[in-house]
């Protein structure tokens, strides 16, 4: 059911997402692709707002500020999964892997490497203060219009 929680939490970790996507960009290896980075970011940012963070966003203050760093982790972590997915699709296409189960754990393999790149002050900083913030935003919007 569509809440004013919901929605300001869907739009605010969206605009977290697209924030974190232009600070990764640079530490990314020479000749990455980053055509889609920040859109595929930007999705899992509102996905996990809307469903992670809405419905914490309608209890206490300290539960929506929680609530908010733990969307900001789910929704990194998701969009970490989902991108060294699609680079294994790619390198699967090349034939690198033996078999399905060395492509799988090469997916963990790419997750582990890039979380270990993007973990600098700046990110990590920005993730954490931001989930807060978003989650002070949905919990606000939940007391004035739920």
């Amino acid at each position: 059911m569509p809440t004013a929680a919901r929605l300001v939490g869907a739009i605010s970790f969206t605009f977290l997402a697209f924030v974190i996507s232009t600070m990764i960009i640079p530490l990314l290896p020479e000749g990455t692709k980053t055509d889609s980075l920040w859109m595929l970011n930007c999705a899992v940012g509102l996905f996990c707002g809307w469903k992670v963070m809405g419905p914490r966003g309608v209890g206490t203050r300290v539960d929506a500020l929680a609530g908010g760093v733990t969307t900001a982790l789910v929704a990194f972590l998701l969009a970490l999964f989902l991108h060294a997915s699609i680079r294994m699709v790619h390198l699967s296409m090349r034939k690198i892997y033996n078999g399905a189960t060395e492509a799988v754990v090469a997916v963990f393999d790419i997750s582990l490497n890039w979380a270990l790149l993007f973990m600098t002050t700046e990110v990590i900083t920005t993730l954490i203060a931001g989930g807060i913030f978003c989650g002070y935003l949905s919990w606000k919007a939940g007391k004035h219009w739920g």
